[in-house]
């Protein structure tokens, strides 16, 4: 079984969220991931392309390890560029154990490459090897850098100051769907379409839906611009949806003036526990008992903070059976 080691950033403020995304996509429980806390690494047997998250900066397949960078100086000619150009990167994790600087980071990059068959290459290489230092251990092997895809969303004509911040929309659609393969997800509430224009950009099925004719229009115009159907913004409200999803993601509506009265927030959690057996809610204030009180377990959560003001994010499980 393939090991790949995924290196990533992250803002301070965004370090909760990093982990929460980072843990679903690579299947990490929860109570393993304190081992890599304070670290810029994490390892997993699962296969995901490293611009799926706009954290992830690197993904190193691992095909040589060793306790020395001797040692794997000696197994890299086993490593071959495929009769094309490459290049090596090093890949900054946060565990070396001399901190390299610069010109040491580029001597070990130098020191690698010379021994790989091929023909290096730093401009434009055919393949991309990494190198890290990790838990103890020197590690290379065939990499893939992050491509910062939600950037470009960023650009979208219609926006509005409340939504979801493009990067963490993305975080949320993957969240809810770590894996697409055979999914279809809904955003019942889904404003100006942020979470659905993530979420189609991945390969993710999702259909989004809102009550607001305004914000439905804006969501049209979103998905137009990047080339997706207007199809996937329907008027409806999501009391009344019928269907029944793989997955959802509801970002319970607000405003800076006035807070969703509880009865609504408490109808929109019960109608969500119909539309799909998993959920990532997001809110304003802690939600745990309201959660609780309408059926649904929390199995991760986190705080994305910016200034003082806080997004609470849960990943949930309803425990209706069909």
């Amino acid at each position: 079984m393939s090991e790949y080691v995924y290196v990533y950033a992250h803002h301070e403020d965004e370090a909760e969220l990093c982990g929460m995304e980072l843990r679903a996509l690579l299947g990490i429980p929860k109570m393993e991931w304190a081992k890599f806390e304070g670290f810029r690494y994490v390892v997993s047997t699962r296969k995901v392309p490293p611009s799926r998250s706009p954290f992830i900066k690197m993904r190193i397949e691992v095909e040589a390890a060793s306790e020395t960078l001797d040692g794997l100086a000696e197994q890299a000619p086993g490593l071959d560029a495929g009769g094309g150009t490459f290049k090596v990167l090093y890949a900054d994790t946060g565990d070396s154990p001399f901190n390299p600087d610069f010109e040491e980071k580029r001597a070990i990059e130098r020191r690698i490459g010379a021994v790989i068959r091929g023909t290096a290459s730093m401009r434009q290489p055919d393949r991309l090897f990494g190198v890290a230092y990790l838990g103890g251990r020197w590690v290379l092997g065939m990499a893939e850098a992050g491509e910062a895809v939600w950037l470009r969303h960023n650009e979208k004509p219609q926006k509005y100051s409340t939504a979801l911040s493009t990067r963490v929309a993305r975080a949320v659609a993957n969240i809810a769907v770590p894996d697409p393969t055979g999914i279809f997800a809904v955003d019942p509430c889904c404003g100006i379409g942020t979470v659905v224009l993530e979420a189609q950009s991945m390969g993710i099925q999702m259909q989004g839906f809102d009550r607001n004719p305004l914000a439905l229009r804006g969501a049209r115009i979103n998905l137009a611009h990047f080339g997706y159907p207007t199809t996937l913004a329907v008027k409806a409200d999501m009391l009344t949806l019928a269907g029944r999803y793989d997955a959802a993601v509801l970002d319970l509506p607000y405003n800076l003036c006035s807070k969703l009265p509880e009865e609504e927030e408490l109808a929109m959690l019960s109608s969500l526990g119909r539309l799909a057996p998993r959920a990532v809610v997001v809110a304003t204030s802690p939600l745990e008992h309201k959660l609780a009180q309408t059926g649904w377990q929390v199995t991760d959560d986190c705080q994305v903070r910016k200034s003082s003001f806080v997004r609470y994010l849960y990943l949930v499980a309803h425990d209706k059976t069909e």
